[in-house]
């Protein structure tokens, strides 16, 4: 059986209020990015291994959580704050109660998760590296180390990150990285949210250590970059109940066809059917795989045409030229 392994290393212990007839109903999930990417790929047939920092009470709720979903949870467990949220969405948008991203990861705690993501990540058929629920959480150099062990020996390795953790993952080499063009100009990577700087920042990246790049860019075609060429993808337009979540969605499905070894482009068009899918949906990283299938009947990829103007030259106007 495929499996992908996701570095996920402070999941999150959400806590969700929504309306209904009877009252006030509580959710209690498990969250976070690599969480999503992981219920997703689940959703998909692939087997999913998660590497994580479990904190507290809120970490003992995840473990419970995470296994009753099918994901296998290995672990480092310790004392203290872990990272959850309280959210209210009784009126149709999500109102922020309470976040918090929890306590940093201490060295000794880190070493034993670097570890533990080594022993499992070499093992399996792709590794996805996700971002941790704050800032602090840990130092932005561990994605270099991990990307660059990972890859020494011999696995895929992909990334959905921003800021120095992209920059870091990069140095260490990638397979794949998907960023946003929001992360981008955030970034510092492109001056303005045009598509020419876009590329640019693309091929720059490729440059920095990306075998592929994918750029979503909200309601505009996302943006691939793989063997020079660049090329963009359409998604089927769905009617909106929550964005949240559509980006981890598009880079489970695209793991999920390169760890089966379907190639880059058949990757993307999953990625972004799974992406359309979860907008419809409340539910983060959800979706039944018929449907996803379905929608990637619609998706369309084609050459990017630079829109640059040409100058056009007649023959006469030549010949003007060079009379001046």
């Amino acid at each position: 059986m495929t499996e992908v392994v996701i570095f996920a290393p402070s999941p999150v212990l959400t806590v969700t209020v929504e309306d209904h007839p009877d009252g006030p109903e509580v959710h209690l999930h498990a969250g976070g990015q690599g969480v999503w990417q992981a219920r997703m790929l689940l959703r998909l047939g692939i087997e999913v291994a998660m590497v994580s920092v479990l904190t507290g009470e809120s970490g003992r709720m995840l473990r419970h959580l995470l296994g009753d979903e099918g994901i296998r949870v290995v672990a480092v467990d310790r004392t203290g704050r872990g990272a959850a949220y309280v959210h209210d969405r009784r009126g149709g948008e999500r109102t922020r109660i309470v976040e918090t991203g929890g306590e940093p990861i201490s060295r000794h705690d880190l070493d034993e998760l670097y570890g533990l993501m080594l022993r499992e990540g070499l093992s399996a058929d792709l590794v996805i590296l996700s971002g941790p629920a704050s800032e602090e959480a840990l130092p932005a150099d561990v994605y270099r180390r991990l990307a660059a062990d990972l890859r020494t020996g011999g696995r895929r390795v992909i990334v959905d990150l921003a800021g120095e953790r992209l920059t870091a993952a990069l140095a260490g080499g990638l397979s794949l990285v998907k960023v946003s063009d929001e992360e981008l100009l955030a970034d510092g990577r492109i001056p303005e949210n045009e598509t020419r700087h876009i590329v640019a920042a693309m091929r720059a990246m490729q440059a920095e250590g990306a075998e592929t790049v994918v750029v979503t860019r909200n309601s505009e075609p996302l943006l691939l970059l793989t063997e020079g060429e660049v090329v963009e993808v359409r998604s089927p337009t769905m009617e909106v109940a929550d964005t949240s979540g559509a980006g981890d969605s598009l880079t489970a499905g695209v793991a999920a066809s390169l760890a089966r070894g379907w190639s880059v482009r058949e990757a993307i068009t999953l990625g972004a059917a799974a992406g359309a899918l979860n907008v419809t949906r409340h539910g983060l990283g959800t979706g039944d795989a018929e449907t996803i299938e379905k929608l990637r009947e619609l998706v369309t990829v084609t050459p990017y045409a630079t829109t640059e103007a040409v100058e056009t030259v007649t023959p006469t106007g030549l010949a003007a030229k060079a009379h001046e």
